[in-house]
């Protein structure tokens, strides 16, 4: 009789559903997938299947995914629209955010317009003491929210090699190492300031190396001047080759 109850034990908790590991991707355009091409998930926040967040969740088992990243968000539109959606239960959190509250985006783009030099300088020189309130803002407010998740912050990439071709169209070689230079401070900022609060920090900068724009084999869009939002945003390979191994090298 015991043993015929031990075995009928071991079946019930063999049964028992496994819990799916909560999953919120929050951030910007960099990590809703704009530059994918493919919006599938929402239209107007360019959420798609070919972003790192939707890959990471397709690839690991028994992953939930709540998935709210939106294009155009900045370190205020994160507290308004997608904090909410981290909870005590979450277990994962993914977050790139910061690139739109210094106009990183806007910036590379006038430079194929005029001389952005003086505006790529300025926005570095400033670029500690305007952004590093808005991310503790945003990272202590994860961090209360769900004080035991597993949150990785993922940084942005140098957009460009020494090599020009049409996708760095009106970008001068200058232009493009300062704009690269700006990358770099943003790299170190969002790194030491997510690792201030307990958070892994997973930069991108050596992980795009040899794969910036104009390289043999680019993990991110140049300039679309048939349709300028894909520009300057990681592509389908700069997600599942550059973005999505960085979260899995951490959570699995």
């Amino acid at each position: 009789m015991c043993v015929a109850f031990g075995l009928a034990f071991a079946n019930v908790a063999a049964a028992a559903p496994t819990v799916a590991d909560q999953y919120v991707a929050l951030g910007d355009s960099f990590s809703s997938g704009v530059g994918t091409g493919s919006y599938t998930l929402s239209a107007s926040c360019r959420r798609g299947v070919y972003a790192y967040p939707w890959l990471v969740a397709q690839q690991r088992p028994n992953t939930s995914l709540t998935f709210v990243a939106c294009t155009g968000a900045t370190t205020n539109d994160l507290m308004a629209s997608q904090l909410q959606s981290v909870t005590a239960d979450t277990d994962i959190v993914t977050i790139t955010i910061g690139g739109n509250d210094i106009g990183f985006a806007d910036l590379i783009l006038q430079c194929t317009l005029a001389d952005c030099s003086a505006a790529l300088d300025n926005t570095r020189s400033t670029l500690v003491s305007f952004l590093t309130p808005r991310l503790d803002t945003v990272y202590a407010a994860v961090d209360g929210r769900s004080p035991s998740a597993s949150v990785v912050v993922l940084g942005y990439p140098r957009l460009f090699s020494s090599t020009g071709c049409f996708g760095t169209l009106g970008i001068s070689s200058t232009e493009r190492t300062k704009a690269n230079q700006l990358a770099d401070s943003l790299d170190q900022l969002i790194g030491a300031r997510a690792t201030s609060f307990g958070f892994t920090y997973k930069g991108t900068i050596a992980p795009f190396v040899g794969h910036a724009v104009c390289s043999f084999s680019p993990w991110l869009n140049g300039l679309n001047i048939f349709n300028t939002t894909e520009s300057y945003h990681p592509n389908r390979n700069g997600n599942s080759l550059g973005y999505a191994p960085l979260v899995r090298s951490v959570v699995g």
